[in-house]
């Protein structure tokens, strides 16, 4: 049976970020909604606005006017995020959403 082996976890000081080697750029992330599959899309959303820490955001874009997922992140979020459209239509949809 083979031996198991330790994985040491964090490795030092707390810097606020994960371990992955990638970093953030400056700006908005795009969260581009049209490759998600629809079964999957507001949880894909979430998730990704979920794991934003205060001042980071996201550049998403629809077609469609998301006006049902704007409802939702009232109701689960209210407050947390400042929303602007940046292209309103009436093709496509580019919002900025950011962390308070």
């Amino acid at each position: 049976m083979p031996e198991p082996v330790a994985a040491a976890v964090g490795g030092g000081p707390a810097t606020g970020g994960c371990a992955c080697g990638d970093h953030d750029e400056p700006g908005l992330s795009e969260l581009d909604t049209r490759v998600i599959p629809h079964a999957i899309r507001h949880a894909t959303i979430f998730g990704a606005l979920e794991g934003l820490t205060s001042g980071r955001g996201i550049l998403l874009i629809a077609n469609h006017n998301p006006l049902p997922l704007l409802a939702q992140l009232e109701q689960r979020s209210a407050g947390k995020f400042a929303v602007d459209y940046v292209e309103n239509g009436p093709e496509l949809w580019k919002l900025s959403m950011v962390r308070n």
